[in-house]
C-alpha cells in the first residue's frame, strides 16, 4: 500500500474528504518525526512505539578496500511495533 492508496482508505474508513485524509495523515507523520526528533517517545497502544536512539562512535571498515574509517556517533529513529501489531502479523 502506497501512501495514496492509504489516505483513500483513511477517507472511506473515516468518512471523509480525501483532502482532510492527506490533511490528517501528512499532520500525523510531521507530529511523529517533529517529537522524535525532539528526543521523545511517541506510543501508540496496540501499534508501536517510534523514538531515537544514539548511536556510538565506532571503527568500520570501507569494504572495497579494507581501510579502517571512523564512523562517528550518531542518532537513528527507530519503530518497535506494539505487541497488538505483532499477534496480528503472526496470523
Amino acid at each position: 500500500m502506497n501512501k495514496r492508496q492509504l489516505i483513500k482508505q483513511i477517507a472511506v474508513e473515516a468518512d471523509i474528504p480525501q483532502a482532510k485524509a492527506a490533511a490528517a495523515l501528512e499532520s500525523t507523520v510531521n507530529l511523529i518525526i517533529g517529537a522524535v526528533v525532539d528526543g521523545d517517545k511517541v506510543q501508540i497502544p496496540g501499534f508501536g512505539t517510534f523514538q531515537a536512539k544514539k548511536r556510538e562512535a565506532r571503527q568500520g571498515r570501507n569494504p572495497r578496500t579494507g581501510e579502517v574509517v571512523d564512523v562517528p556517533a550518531s542518532k537513528a529513529p527507530v519503530f518497535r511495533a506494539g505487541k497488538a501489531f505483532k499477534d496480528a502479523c503472526k496470523e
